[in-house]
C-alpha cells in the first residue's frame, strides 16, 4: 500500500491538452497497457507484469472520488475489471512462464473450438445482464451496461490470452466499441483516446496470431492440441 500511496502521489498531476486536462497516472497507466499489448502481440511473458503495473495505476483513476482526483465520475466496471486484470494477468504470467520456447514465445497461438466459443459469447452475454443491476446499484456511471459489458468483455478477453486463442483479440475490438465512447462521456479522455488506438491495435494483433497459428484461413478445428505441451523445435 504504501507504494500504491507514492505512485498517487507521484502522478496526482494534470497536463493540459487543448480544453481537456488529463491526469498523468491516467496517462502513464494506459502507456503500460501500450506497451503490455505489444508484448501480447510478441507472445512475451513481460507482457504480464508490464501491464499488471498499468492496470494498478488505472484503478487510482477510476475510482477518483476515493483516491483525491477531481474526476467526477466513478466508473465502477473499470475499476473492477483493473482488480481483475491483476488476478487473470498473475494466471497468464504463470501459464506463458511455464510453457515458454526456447525461441522466446510462450505460447502457441490457435482457434477456439465451437465450444469455446459459444461459452465465450453466452458469458459475456449473461454477465453483462446479470451486472448492470449491480453496478447500477453501487452508483456506477451511466448507461450502466456498457460498464458492464466492459468488465466481462475484459475478463474473457484476458482469459483468452492467457488460453492462447486467437480469438481474444477480437473479443477486445468488441469491449473497445462499447468502452469508448462510455469513457469518453466519463470525462476520461486519456483513456478513451489510448483504446480507440487499441481498437485498431488489436486487428493487427489478430491477423499476427492469425498467421502465427498456421498461415492459412482461419477455421473451427473440433480437435485442438493442448497449448500447454511444449512444441520442439
Amino acid at each position: 500500500m504504501d507504494f500504491l500511496r507514492w505512485l498517487i502521489e507521484a502522478f496526482n498531476s494534470y497536463i493540459t491538452v487543448g480544453s481537456s486536462a488529463l491526469l498523468v497516472r491516467e496517462v502513464v497507466g494506459n502507456v503500460f497497457g501500450l506497451a503490455s499489448a505489444l508484448g501480447g502481440i510478441r507472445r512475451k511473458v513481460w507482457a504480464w507484469p508490464v501491464g499488471i503495473i498499468g492496470n494498478a495505476l488505472l484503478l487510482t483513476v477510476f475510482l477518483g472520488s476515493i483516491f483525491g482526483n477531481d474526476q467526477t465520475a466513478n466508473l465502477l466496471g473499470q475499476a473492477g475489471r483493473q482488480i481483475m486484470f491483476i488476478a487473470v494477468s498473475f494466471y497468464g504470467w504463470r501459464r506463458w512462464k511455464a510453457t515458454q520456447q526456447s525461441g522466446g514465445s510462450a505460447v502457441t497461438p490457435r482457434w477456439a473450438t465451437t465450444t469455446e466459443r459459444l461459452s465465450l459469447a453466452g458469458i459475456l452475454i449473461v454477465g453483462t445482464v446479470a451486472l448492470t443491476p449491480l453496478f447500477g446499484a453501487l452508483g456506477s456511471y451511466a448507461p450502466v451496461w456498457a460498464d458492464a459489458w466492459t468488465f466481462v468483455g475484459s475478463l474473457l478477453a484476458t482469459y483468452g490470452m492467457a488460453k492462447g486463442l486467437v480469438e481474444f483479440w477480437l473479443i477486445w475490438v468488441l469491449v473497445d466499441i462499447v468502452g469508448v465512447p462510455l469513457l469518453f462521456s466519463a470525462g476520461y479522455y486519456a483513456s478513451a483516446f489510448m483504446y480507440l488506438f487499441y481498437g485498431c491495435f488489436t486487428l493487427v494483433g489478430f491477423f499476427i496470431w492469425w498467421k502465427a497459428k498456421n498461415g492459412s484461413k482461419p477455421s473451427i478445428e473440433t480437435e485442438m492440441p493442448d497449448p500447454t505441451v511444449k512444441v520442439s523445435n
